[in-house]
């Protein structure tokens, strides 16, 4: 294994800011490109690299992992936020290696970078923040790997941010993959609440039903909200979706007593900063129509027929509102907003079918 905190000084030199490299990322077959990484040096070989890069001025982790370092770079941008999905991408994701250098980070505030660059007590994450944060990353990886462009690739969460970078530096891009896509968070808590009280209502679950008396019509104002529905969610979801195979674990590294608990500080961490105390944090600004809808990639959702947290319905007027150079939308009768297999497969047929030819020239 090749560790990536062994070669960040790379970053530094070649990415100082989080737009550098955004215009200039070097095409496969230059000088700067082949030397970037021994694993790409002379026969393409395996990639498997885990470590802390500098990323918008503290220490980051990411891992990469693929079978070859000639496949494309496919860049995961998770949910939560605060929930990094690297301590279980080897029994998730490890299918999709064979085709692309599968990219996991813990973002800013969140998992093994918390650890490392804990913030401060008064510091508070934004989308732009960490859209930066991104965006430089993925002009590292290009760099690194000697490709002229990445792969975006973001869920729940990470669809949210996964635009807000794909908007503000195209040209790093060859798609963007997104599921689970999150359009317009006063509109989809509105009909959240709307469909999980009717559905309690038709039920007769009474328990459900005094919760959402509780918490009351969204928007709210009290952080604790948000997660009570939320439970109610994930109940309503289970009983017609399939769920997550049961072989979906962490990897050993990350099961230690530090790790444990540096991704249950960066969760909370997160989660404060995504709801707000107030109900006035980074969720409460999300509409991104108004970040516009002409994307200079293509564009293609995956979505849960059954998602209460991020209604499909929201997802697909959002996609229907997209101009893009070739777009499509995935809705999954078995799915719903956390990932199954279901929606693991179909998100790799895409990768394969529609954006790896466009990422191979």
């Amino acid at each position: 294994m090749i560790r990536l905190s062994m070669l960040a000084f790379v970053l530094a030199a070649t990415v100082s800011h989080p737009a550098a490299g955004a215009t200039d990322a070097p095409a496969p077959d230059s000088p700067a490109a082949v030397s970037l990484s021994p694993a790409c040096k002379g026969k393409p070989g395996k990639v498997d690299e885990s470590g802390f890069v500098k990323i918008g001025g503290i220490e980051q982790w990411v891992t990469a992992k693929g079978d070859s370092c000639a496949s494309p770079v496919l860049f995961f941008i998770s949910g939560g936020p605060g929930n990094p999905l690297s301590a279980i991408s080897d029994s998730v994701y490890s299918a999709g290696e064979r085709d692309f250098i599968v990219v996991q980070w813990d973002q800013r505030g969140a998992g093994m970078t918390y650890g490392r660059s804990p913030p401060a007590e008064d510091e508070k994450l934004t989308i732009e923040r960490m859209a930066q944060d991104g965006n430089e990353l993925a002009a590292y990886l290009a760099k690194r790997f000697g490709k002229r462009k990445v792969i975006l690739w973001g869920s729940s969460w990470g669809s949210i941010l996964a635009v807000y970078m794909a908007k503000a530096h195209p040209e790093l891009y060859y798609a963007y993959v997104g599921t689970s896509q999150v359009v317009n968070s006063v509109e989809a808590q509105a009909a959240s609440y709307k469909e999980l009280t009717a559905i309690a209502t038709r039920d007769n679950d009474e328990a459900s039903l005094a919760v959402l008396k509780q918490v009351g019509t969204p928007p709210w104002t009290d952080p604790r909200s948000f997660g009570k529905v939320r439970k109610i969610i994930r109940k309503y979801e289970a009983k017609v979706t399939t769920p997550p195979p049961a072989n979906w674990g962490k990897a050993p590294e990350y099961t230690t007593p530090k790790a444990e608990a540096d991704y249950e500080a960066g969760e909370d961490y997160s989660f404060l900063n995504f709801v707000g105390l107030h109900g006035d944090g980074m969720l409460s600004q999300v509409d991104l129509p108004k970040l516009g809808t002409d994307f200079a990639m293509p564009v293609y959702l995956i979505e849960g027929a059954h998602d209460m947290l991020a209604p499909p319905e929201l997802a697909k007027k959002y996609f229907d509102s997209i101009h893009a150079p070739a777009k499509g939308f995935v809705l999954l009768e078995h799915a719903g907003h956390d990932p199954n297999q279901d929606v693991v497969d179909a998100e790799y047929k895409v990768l394969r079918e529609k954006v790896l030819p466009i990422a191979k020239h």
